[in-house]
């Protein structure tokens, strides 16, 4: 008897169109379905959970755009004779329940890394390039991390002033400037404590003092300078790069700033003629975009390096001297009571002055502080006193 999909055209084209799509290129776009598939599960989700009318709107364009993703893999599959029903994940349905028990900003910070990781996979994908999936997916990561920082969540931009030590503001250039003056203390306190316990001259402590002193310093500033360089190299990186994608596809980048622009309450029209109005002029779009997307001020750029690292060889200095200075003008026992109760009051005002950005009350700090470095201090003497006796 002759097979039956021989005699049935219908049959036929089927299998002729499954051998069209390749077992490889098969298992890549049901991953590619499956995680549009989740993404907009767990949009939809969040837009059902959110109280905010104009958070949700853009949490539901997000999952209209993942939909028509999934679409579109879905089609390839359809035309190549493959019918497969696609849900959400148990990881999707987790991330979903969890962002509506408990709040978006536990799992927007996911969702980003999971869009990012999308459009690095899309990238080497030349259907997905030329359908522009690897730009949405993009997209929708800085979308999603500016929203963060509306819901209670961190976005990239946010975190990266709170870490950097040397962005402007009062508050951050205190706590660099204690931090600094601290850094220098209790080093410099632990190197002289650790010479003298070796029962060593006077003069030798003096100079190796002098000497941390001065190599800490530097080594701070070295390290300030090449940080502070570093993070601007990486801010003109991100911003050419983003004159790029300006340049390419401006459309798109509209699309973004608008979504950004109603997470931050803006109705929908009211984001369209903003942006509108900014991409009369490219500089000024570009200027909007860099700040909005990367949380970069392109006036600042993290501050000058030169300054960063004088700053920091300074306020180290400052905190190193205070060991070493009593062995400018006594020696002996005198000078190690000295240098550590010079010390214990530098220690104290550093824990006094921590205290401002803490909320810890100055007394707590003070003492906080004074244990800390005399625990170092007591340390690096015993060693001292145990490497000189067996050297002796």
């Amino acid at each position: 008897m002759a097979d039956m999909s021989e005699s049935d055209p219908a049959a036929r084209a089927a299998a002729t169109r499954r051998d069209s799509l390749s077992p490889a290129d098969r298992r890549r776009i049901l991953a590619n379905l499956q995680d549009e598939t989740d993404g907009a599960a767990i949009y939809d989700a969040l837009a059902k959970s959110e109280k905010d009318e104009k958070v949700a709107a853009v949490y539901r364009r997000l999952a209209t755009v993942e939909r028509r993703h999934a679409g579109f893999w879905r089609d390839r599959l359809v035309a190549a004779g493959f019918t497969r029903e696609v849900r959400p994940s148990g990881r999707a349905r987790l991330l979903a329940f969890v962002g509506k028990r408990f709040g978006p900003s536990l799992v927007l910070p996911t969702l980003a890394r999971d869009e990012v990781k999308g459009g690095e996979t899309y990238d080497a994908q030349a259907d997905a390039v030329a359908a522009g999936f690897h730009t949405d997916e993009r997209s929708h990561a800085r979308v999603i991390q500016a929203a963060a920082s509306q819901v209670g969540g961190l976005s990239g931009g946010s975190l990266a002033q709170l870490e950097g030590r040397h962005r402007s503001g009062g508050g951050n250039a205190l706590r660099a400037a204690v931090l600094g003056a601290n850094d220098g203390l209790v080093s410099n306190l632990s190197l002289v404590m650790g010479v003298a316990g070796a029962a060593v001259s006077s003069r030798t402590i003096l100079l190796t003092g002098l000497a941390g002193l001065v190599a800490g310093s530097c080594s701070m500033a070295m390290g300030e300078w090449l940080s502070v360089s570093s993070a601007r190299e990486l801010h003109l990186r991100q911003i050419a790069a983003e004159k790029e994608e300006l340049d390419a596809a401006p459309d798109l980048e509209k699309e973004e700033l608008r979504l950004i622009y109603q997470s931050k309450g803006l109705d929908e029209a009211a984001a369209a003629s903003v942006v509108e109005r900014m991409f009369v002029d490219k500089d000024v779009a570009l200027d909007a975009l860099v700040r909005e997307e990367l949380g970069i001020d392109p006036e600042e750029l993290g501050g000058s390096p030169w300054a960063a690292a004088g700053s920091s060889f300074a306020l180290f200095a400052v905190g190193a001297i205070f060991p070493v200075a009593p062995f400018l003008v006594s020696s002996g026992w005198t000078a190690i009571g000295l240098s550590i109760t010079c010390s214990g009051l530098a220690l104290a005002a550093i824990g006094g002055a921590t205290s401002m950005f803490t909320g810890r009350g100055l007394l707590f700090s003070a003492t906080r502080q004074i244990a800390i470095g005399y625990a170092a201090a007591v340390f690096t003497f015993a060693i001292g006193r145990l490497i000189g006796a067996r050297v002796g």
